[in-house]
């Protein structure tokens, strides 16, 4: 079994210099070892850090209650109904959703599908303990395998801190040159030590940056691209024959990529709820995550046919539900101190709803 840094270093002997984003993917999913496939219990207090679903069970009632509005009008158009995860982690999102709905919403939850993207054995098996009440569960390695022999399908696609996951390209400015350049990574005696590498790839967003903007850039400006997610994205988008894509991941518009206060850009390290700028030390043993570049999202499936019905924070996204909600206070259940208590946490600037974006996509 080959720990991440073994693998890191092998690739970058025989490469000499490998990309950031390869480095970060091997890293994160090393099989086995690497940091999201050895231990389940990386979120929450005990953890590294703290997502909106270790939270509480509030987020996943809100996104139920949301979900089964558009479910409905699947329905009504006579389609299948499903709900599919990407990046469910241990399945506890899924299971808070699932709950809901076979409690407010049981002839839904009856005719309905709940399935998990999920290429990895060993998360799978986590998921699989935790959704053992849920019988309509089902799992599937990619997207291609969602259509069961057809290429589309109908019903609602979301990822919850999916997208930061997907390895980033790291590039930096050269002022002089007028020109990114990319930032990968090499050996320097025992450590692992930034270097350039020659064939930048590029992203549309980074390309298009105005030439009065780059001409004020200070030299080493630092921003992260993410193809991978982009390309993900994209495919998603190109199998679904109605319904809907939603993101909720922590990021910005293109233009509110670049700012004084990011100059080292968006990556960073978490361990222990310990943020650091170190992303070389320690492959495996700590979180490598990037800001999402929204509008790279947003025009991935826009490209892809889908049209862009939200893009907004994670509070006005959540508010929006519960003004709802309020209208119609029986169509949720009861509404407690502790649910009060979680939503605050969800929108609140100071806790998880400065940061985070909500995008809704559909056909």
């Amino acid at each position: 079994m080959k720990m991440p840094s073994e693998a890191i270093r092998e690739e970058i002997m025989q490469e000499g210099v490998i990309s950031f984003a390869r480095f970060m993917e091997l890293a994160l999913y090393c099989p086995e070892t690497g940091y999201y496939e050895r231990e389940k219990d990386k979120v929450g207090r005990g953890g590294d850090f703290i997502t909106s679903v270790s939270v509480g069970g509030m987020f996943g009632q809100l996104l139920a209650f949301q979900f089964a509005e558009w479910l409905m009008e699947l329905r009504i158009a006579n389609c299948g109904l499903r709900i599919v995860e990407a990046g469910a982690h241990d399945g506890k999102l899924a299971a808070d959703i699932l709950g809901w709905l076979k409690i407010h919403r049981p002839e839904l939850f009856s005719e309905m599908e709940y399935v998990i993207l999920e290429p990895s054995p060993r998360r799978q098996r986590w998921q699989r303990e935790n959704l053992k009440p849920f019988p309509n569960v089902r799992w599937a390695e990619n997207l291609a395998a969602l259509g069961s022999g057809h290429p589309q399908w109908h019903g609602i696609l979301f990822g919850n801190e999916l997208l930061d996951a997907f390895p980033v390209r790291r590039l930096g400015w050269d002022a002089r040159e007028k020109q990114w350049f990319e930032w990968g990574v090499q050996l320097s005696g025992e450590r692992f030590a930034w270097a350039r590498l020659s064939n930048p790839v590029l992203s549309s967003a980074i390309l298009h940056l105005p030439s009065a903007l780059l001409d004020v850039l200070p030299d080493g400006y630092i921003l992260e691209a993410s193809p991978a997610a982009e390309d993900w994205w994209r495919a998603a988008a190109g199998t679904l024959a109605q319904g809907r894509l939603m993101a909720i991941d922590y990021g910005f518009t293109a233009a509110e990529m670049i700012s004084p206060s990011r100059l080292n850009g968006t990556l960073r390290a978490y361990h222990r709820h310990r943020v650091t700028d170190d992303l070389l030390a320690d492959p495996g043993e700590q979180d490598l995550t990037a800001h999402v570049n929204f509008s790279a999202i947003q025009a991935a499936g826009e490209s892809a046919g889908l049209r862009t019905e939200a893009l907004c924070s994670q509070p006005q996204f959540l508010t929006r539900i519960v003004e709802k909600i309020f209208k119609q206070p029986e169509s949720f259940g009861q509404w407690s101190a502790k649910q009060t208590r979680q939503f605050q946490t969800l929108t609140h600037p100071d806790h998880l709803g400065r940061a985070f974006r909500v995008l809704v996509q559909g056909r």
